[in-house]
């Protein structure tokens, strides 16, 4: 039955009946013209997201030294000045604390003090530190994957790292948390799927990217389009003549498309679509690490001992057709945890008592500050703490820290980097 009754598709506005195509079209222009609206009025006047600026205390924070030297270093007219507000506070721009890490760590260079200087500005070192690809993944939608790529992006740009964020799920909500409403923003060949198709329409990554708002942090955006990989590998692989090198394989081409921008970066931060697909399985064997999100529910755990399975059948067929698998770290990450729950709490010293230190030691809490920051498609990174019970605030804020903090901390371990940042 290819007709449905207008009551049955649009309810209360008992339109004549339609096709079940064209009515979830009609819904899907209607609700794509409320969300262009609803960007236009709470981000006026380009409707392009902005972020904030930050206080003295949150730049001297972020950057490594008191208040107090930064005052000093304002009132000596060193470093880029910040905005003056009521009651002579002073405010930065995240573009201002990274202009300030590199003035501070030139002169700790003209010093001879190596190691205070990578303490402001953490670049790495090409010569010695690889580009860090993390992916994060689960075969389960609502695991809180996309939020955790999101927050992970945005705490490692304000630290002082050159982020890219690659945006691979097709639903795009990593690119709509960015500001980006695909079916209006983008037009084809937008996203990693330019980069990455088969025909010579292909582009390369770089004149795909684009900046952010967030100063160090870049993004690939998502949208359908990515879904064409899904259906031309198929095709591909089996009208691949024989002989052919590995390079031909669906698998080395993310891994090709980061490598040709690999200088511009330090870490690339992929949100995966919550599918095992060629998309995903390409992104994993470009991938120098992996971030598996886990909601300690039995469901979730029992869905992900079947991602697992498939993941690794998978890869092997990929270790086998001549694909390179070899993590840095992999990590579960215990996501939308509520600690007073019981059944919550037994699932997680379950993951525990069989992973061991392969589950984060930071769990990412249930927090409503970060529901009511996303209903504004705001992270928590980009409101401030007056908006919020700053109780709420600071659990999920301490939270967020302590995760990505962690993950920050694996990444300069696989650098080589001792704990304070230093080669070692």
């Amino acid at each position: 039955m290819d007709k449905v009754s207008g009551a049955a598709m649009g309810g209360a506005h008992g339109q004549s009946a339609l096709a079940a195509d064209e009515a979830i079209a009609a819904d899907a222009a209607r609700l794509s013209e409320q969300l262009r609206v609803m960007r236009d009025r709470l981000f006026p006047p380009a409707a392009q997201k902005t972020l904030r600026t930050f206080s003295s205390g949150e730049a001297a924070k972020l950057i490594g030294v008191s208040d107090g030297y930064l005052r000093q270093l304002s009132i000596a007219g060193e470093g880029p000045q910040p905005e003056t507000g009521a009651g002579g506070r002073r405010y930065y721009s995240l573009a201002d604390i990274n202009a300030l890490r590199h003035h501070l760590a030139a002169q700790a260079r003209s010093k001879g003090n190596l190691a205070k200087a990578r303490s402001y500005v953490k670049w790495r070192d090409p010569e010695r530190e690889h580009l860090q690809v993390i992916s994060v993944t689960n075969f389960k939608g609502g695991s809180g994957k996309t939020t955790t790529s999101a927050h992970m992006a945005q705490h490692l740009a304000l630290s002082g790292y050159r982020v890219l964020a690659v945006d691979l799920d097709p639903q795009a909500s990593l690119s709509a948390l960015f500001g980006y409403q695909p079916e209006i923003d983008l037009s084809g060949n937008d996203t990693l799927y330019g980069a990455i198709r088969y025909d010579e329409e292909r582009r390369p990554l770089s004149q795909i990217i684009r900046k952010t708002y967030f100063d160090g942090l870049d993004l690939v955006p998502g949208n359908l389009e990515l879904h064409e990989f899904e259906h031309t590998t198929p095709r591909m692989l089996a009208e691949r003549q024989a002989g052919g090198g590995a390079d031909d394989f669906f698998f080395a081409r993310i891994q090709a498309a980061l490598a040709s921008v690999a200088d511009d970066y330090d870490v690339v931060v992929i949100d995966c679509p919550p599918q095992l697909g060629f998309l995903t399985l390409s992104a994993l064997c470009a991938s120098t690490s992996v971030i598996v999100t886990v909601h300690p529910q039995m469901l979730d755990v029992a869905s992900m001992s079947q991602f697992l399975y498939m993941t690794a059948d998978l890869l092997s067929v990929v270790r086998e057709a001549g694909g390179s698998l070899n993590f840095d770290f992999l990590r579960y990450l215990v996501t939308r945890y509520e600690p007073n729950d019981g059944p919550q709490t037994q699932i997680v010293g379950f993951l525990r008592s069989q992973f061991g230190e392969r589950v984060l030691t930071a769990p990412m809490v249930k927090s409503t500050a970060i529901s009511d920051a996303g209903l504004t498609k705001q992270t928590l990174y980009e409101v401030g703490r007056d908006n919020f019970t700053r109780s709420t605030y600071d659990r999920a804020m301490e939270a967020l820290t302590s995760v990505n903090a962690e993950v920050e901390a694996l990444v300069e371990a696989a650098w080589g980097r001792n704990a304070a940042g230093e080669a070692a």
